[in-house]
């Protein structure tokens, strides 16, 4: 399983050429999202026409959520890290429930996820 920050799925959305040419590599793998990647790119949507067309094509995806006591240790996390690091809200509960699942984050936002120890970080193609 694959695990996408919202940075990643905006190249796949505009067809950046890298972004779609990683993505045709690794179509035996199921693609997740963290759900709070998919209220960002709702948050971005301009219409309701093009939000429809997102909720659409996030059909293609599975999206996960953390278990309750994800959330305690992201808010455990965020307390220690949000005033020193600045720590986003967000990063901080995407942060968790990949260090939760275990798997690796596909981003290229290292800087907003330096802080949380233990979390694995893939820059999945050349920008």
């Amino acid at each position: 399983m694959l695990l996408l920050d919202t940075d990643i799925v905006i190249d796949i959305l505009r067809g950046h050429p890298p972004a779609v040419a990683w993505l045709g590599t690794v179509s035996t793998e199921v693609i997740a999202l963290p759900g709070y990647v998919a209220m960002e790119l709702i948050q971005g949507c301009r219409d309701q026409q093009e939000q429809r067309d997102l909720l659409k094509e996030l059909r293609r995806y599975t999206i996960l959520w953390p278990q309750p006591d994800a959330c305690d240790r992201a808010l455990d996390l965020y307390t220690c890290f949000h005033l020193s690091h600045s720590l986003g809200l967000l990063d901080t509960l995407i942060g968790q429930l990949a260090l939760e699942l275990d798997l690796p984050l596909h981003t290229f936002n290292e800087k907003h996820y330096r802080a949380i120890l233990g979390l694995k970080l893939v820059q999945p193609y050349k920008r």
